[in-house]
């Protein structure tokens, strides 16, 4: 037990001494393959099909199709740009079979 211990902390200290402040597992670009979006610059980890590798992409600019949310931390349609709004189903059943899907809009434009 003591001896995996060891090799951890030696892994960990190898992992936290590159000094590319890109990761293997976090920080990744767009066009890198992904498992969960929290991996991604972006915080955008899309797949086409649920058989497809996903991989990191930019969020959805204005007027884009998007998601408004994940369960799983894969997205069909990226989640909009900051400052944008994602108007779609924000229902919990359209979360799990991933079909939250809408239209990304200025919500300061809309009100005027």
């Amino acid at each position: 037990m003591e001896k995996v211990l060891a090799l951890l902390l030696v892994a960990l200290a190898v992992v936290y001494a590159v000094p590319d402040p890109r990761g293997i597992v976090i920080n990744l670009e767009n066009g890198e393959l992904c498992l969960n979006s929290a991996q991604c610059k972006s915080k955008c980890c899309r797949h086409d099909t649920v058989l497809s590798l996903a991989r990191c992409e930019p969020k959805a600019s204005e007027n884009s199709e998007c998601s408004a949310k994940t369960l799983y931390g894969v997205y069909k349609k990226c989640p909009c740009e900051r400052g944008l709004t994602c108007e779609g189903d924000k229902t919990i059943m359209g979360s799990i079979t991933n079909t939250n899907f809408g239209i990304c809009n200025d919500a300061g434009r809309s009100r005027e």
